[in-house]
Order: C-alpha cells, then sequence, then structure tokens
C-alpha cells in the first residue's frame, strides 16, 4: 500500500512545474545573497573604517564563518529529519533580517548597554555576526533541499536551480548597484557618515530582500514530494563510507582552495583599490561589480556545454592558471598604473567562474548515483569551506597594521598579499590537485546506458554559484 501510495506520488509530480512555481522559488534566496555579496565585500572594511583593530575586525568575521558552519550541518540533519522546509526558511529569514541590519546598522549591544566601549563593540558585533550566519544557514540549506522534494521531473529541478543561480547573480549586482549610489549621494567626511553610509546599504539591502521573500512564500508551497523510508530504494549511506574514496578528499581539497581564492579576494578587495591603488571609493563598487558581470558571462558560456571528465580538469586548469596570473600582477601593480585593474578585474572575474564552476561540477561527479550520501557531501564540503575562509582571514588580518591616510603602501600589505599573492597560492596549489585526479571516462560510461544517462544529468545541470 506504502509503495503504491508513493509510486502515484512520483507520478503525480512527474508533469513540469509551471513558470511562477519556477519564478517565486527562484527568488526565496534573494536576502541571503544580497547581504552575503554586501557580507563578504564590505564587512571588514567598514568595521575597521568605524575604529575596530584588524585582528579584532577579523574576529567578528571568524565568528560568523564558524557559527555558519557548525549550522550547516545542524540545519541540515534537522531538515531531513523533521521537514518544514518554509518554517525554517522563514525562521532563518527573519535572524537575517535583524542581525544583519545591527552589525551595518551600528553596535546594537552599545545601544541597548548604554556605553560605546571597544570591548562591548567587539563583542556585539561578533555576536550578531554569528546569528547572522546561524539565520543564513538555516535559510540556505532549507531552501537548496527544497528543490528535490518540489518535483521529480528533472527538467523542473534544472529549470528551479537555473533561477536560483540567475537571482544569485541579480542580487549580486544589486548590492553593488545600491552601494555605488550610496557611496554617491552620502559623502563619507566623518566615522558616523561612515555608518550611514553602511546603514543605508544594509536597511536598503533588507528591504529589497524581503520584498523577494514575500514573493517566494506566496507562490512556493510547503513541498510534499519527500520519500518516507518505506520508499526509499536504498539504505542512507553512512559518512565512513566516503571517507575510504580518495575522490572525496580531493575534490574537498578542491572545492576548498576555490572558495578561498573567490572569498579572500573579495573581503579583501575594497581595501586593495582604495588603498594600496589609490583609487577613488566608486572603486569598492565598480571593481567587484566588474568581476562579477564576467563571472556572470563566463558562468551562462559553462552552463551549455557538455561535460566530461577531461573537460572539468582542463578548465579548471584554465581558471587557476588564470588566477595565477592576475594574481601576480594584482600584487605587483603600482598605483601609479591602477587603470591596469579593470582588465584585471576582467580576467579575475572569468577564473571565478571557471574554478567554481569546474569544482561544483567535481561534486556532482563524486556524488554520482549515490544519491542517499548527497547531503553530507555537500554539507561537509560547505562547512570546510567556511571555516577555512573564516581562519584565512583572520590569520591576514592579524598580520595587518593600520595606516594613515596619506602614508606610502608598499608591496608588503596584507590587501595585496590577500587579493593577488595568496590566491594566486592557491590556485598553484588547485592545479597540482587537479593533475591528480581521476574521473570515469566517458567511453567506460557508455557501457552501462542508465549510469551514463544518471551522469550526464548530473553534469549538465546548472553549476552556477
Amino acid at each position: 500500500m506504502a509503495d503504491g501510495k508513493c509510486g502515484e506520488a512520483e507520478l503525480e509530480v512527474a508533469e513540469p512545474l509551471g513558470r511562477w512555481p519556477v519564478l517565486s522559488y527562484g527568488v526565496g534566496h534573494m536576502l541571503n545573497d544580497i547581504t552575503s555579496a554586501c557580507w563578504f565585500t564590505y564587512l571588514l572594511l567598514f568595521l575597521q573604517e568605524i575604529g575596530l583593530a584588524p585582528r579584532d575586525a577579523a574576529i567578528v568575521m571568524l565568528s560568523g564563518q564558524v557559527a555558519d558552519g557548525l549550522m550547516t550541518i545542524v540545519a541540515g540533519e534537522m531538515i531531513d529529519r523533521f521537514g518544514r522546509f518554509k518554517l525554517w526558511h522563514i525562521g532563518g529569514s527573519v535572524l537575517v533580517g535583524i542581525s544583519f541590519s545591527s552589525v551595518f546598522g551600528g553596535c546594537l549591544l552599545c545601544t541597548i548597554l548604554g556605553t560605546d566601549s571597544y570591548l562591548v563593540r567587539t563583542i556585539g558585533y561578533s555576536f550578531f555576526a554569528a546569528v547572522f550566519n546561524i539565520g543564513w544557514a538555516a535559510t540556505q540549506v532549507s531552501h537548496m533541499s527544497m528543490v528535490n522534494c518540489m518535483t521529480s521531473n528533472p527538467t523542473s529541478r534544472v529549470a528551479l536551480a537555473s533561477c536560483r543561480n540567475a537571482s544569485t547573480m541579480v542580487a549580486n549586482l544589486g548590492l553593488y548597484g545600491i552601494a555605488l549610489a550610496v557611496f554617491g549621494i552620502v559623502k563619507a567626511k566623518t566615522c558616523a557618515d561612515i555608518v550611514v553610509q553602511y546603514k543605508w546599504i544594509a536597511y536598503v539591502s533588507i528591504f529589497v530582500g524581503c520584498c523577494f521573500l514575500v514573493l517566494f512564500h506566496a507562490g512556493t508551497e510547503e513541498p510534499t514530494l519527500k520519500c518516507e523510508p518505506n520508499c526509499k530504494k536504498r539504505a542512507r549511506i553512512a559518512w565512513s563510507y566516503w571517507f575510504k574514496k580518495t575522490l572525496y578528499y580531493q575534490v574537498a581539497l578542491l572545492y576548498m582552495l576555490a572558495r578561498l581564492i573567490t572569498n579572500v579576494s573579495q573581503s579583501l578587495i575594497a581595501f586593495y583599490v582604495t588603498r594600496d591603488l589609490k583609487m577613488n571609493e566608486y572603486s569598492k563598487a565598480t571593481i567587484p561589480a566588474i568581476i562579477f558581470c564576467c563571472s556572470f558571462l563566463v558562468s551562462v558560456v559553462l552552463q551549455e556545454m557538455r561535460w566530461n571528465s577531461r573537460r572539468l580538469k582542463s578548465l579548471l586548469t584554465i581558471g587557476a592558471t588564470l588566477w595565477v596570473i592576475s594574481g601576480a600582477a594584482v600584487f605587483l601593480l603600482p598605483s601609479q598604473m591602477h587603470n591596469l585593474m579593470y582588465p584585471l578585474a576582467v580576467v579575475i572575474g572569468a577564473a571565478n567562474a571557471l574554478v567554481m564552476v569546474t569544482t561544483i561540477g567535481l561534486e556532482s561527479a563524486l556524488v554520482g548515483e549515490d544519491l542517499n550520501g548527497c547531503a553530507f557531501v555537500y554539507g561537509s564540503l560547505s562547512f570546510l569551506d567556511k571555516m577555512s575562509c573564516g581562519l584565512a582571514l583572520f590569520v591576514l588580518e592579524s598580520y595587518d597594521v593600520a595606516s594613515s591616510c596619506g602614508e606610502a603602501r608598499g608591496l608588503n600589505t596584507v590587501s595585496r598579499y590577500g587579493t593577488g599573492l595568496i590566491p594566486a597560492c592557491f590556485a598553484v596549489l588547485a592545479i597540482v590537485v587537479a593533475s591528480t585526479l581521476k574521473l570515469q571516462d566517458d567511453d567506460v560510461a557508455r557501457a552501462d546506458r542508465r549510469a551514463r544517462a544518471s551522469a550526464a544529468a548530473a553534469l549538465e545541470a546548472p553549476l552556477l554559484v
């Protein structure tokens, strides 16, 4: 009887979803995306501009990354056990909105306690950074895990993921548009002006994200396609299964390196263009926007390609090589030639897309047909990425020394290392690891038609981040 019901459910959802459910689902991550873009691009810069030491600003970032990594695992396990995707989504979104405005909108703890001491500010920002990332992880995990439970139609699943990825691009570009407008309207002459700038960026970002949040909850129903244990064709795969696979460690290392390359450089590029290259304040928005536009365009082209093991490895190597070249150029670029940063931003954007798209493709290749263990793979790799990025930024900022406004800065600055040389070194390591990969060849896959179709579906799904 149970098997019959399961079969009926699968038959019922075999029909493709309409455009409205796909669109409403796709915009459900906009609040997360727009706040995340602001977080990685401007958090360290904002905290240091309002008086926190580089090391303490990095502690704030690290507290958020640790909370994010832990909550990713907890949320995944709890949602797998109890479901209620939309409840987790709205709960996480509320935490994101409140805590994000409490970080960029000023020190809420200082207001509550009636003091503006340095220690209270550091603790207050660290606490709300952790809350923000807890909410962010709950929203992310619930939103991503809804796809397979909304429909069993492969085309609709691709459409859902594609729409979500397109919304991510729009959110990031929207954030830089908001920042560019605010930097142009509100001139920062004092510390209070800086707080006002980022407060407006935060409030407008939250408002835009919440508008799309309403569309998501209005147009997306709680998923009902959730297979019960008696409907599963295979038992849940134990964690130890993955630890016995060499490919798991290779893909985990490559994914971590890819995230380190993109996130570390994104977190420090605002420092680099304003302090090292002496570019105007608008460059804090225009340079990241150029990088993201180029990354988006390259990612769209890559989605139209057919994927196999050789192409994954080749394009990953090309992307990492581009990062080695552009990273070295960024590190050595003198401030007198700062206009060269614009073409370099184009190269960095293309390199980011190549590296991220191929490493996410490798995740799909690693999972293959072992769908009952995919949650652990994605969760553990995400945990590794968030912890490593937080630690890397903490170590870098621990060596940063604030300089006076007119003081000349040479090559030995944290922003030059973090934006150029260190990501280039990570890229070299990625090239080495990629050369050791051994993936199943397409000719071997053709021996089993069903396995070939499944592998193709996994690698042809949208890979944008």
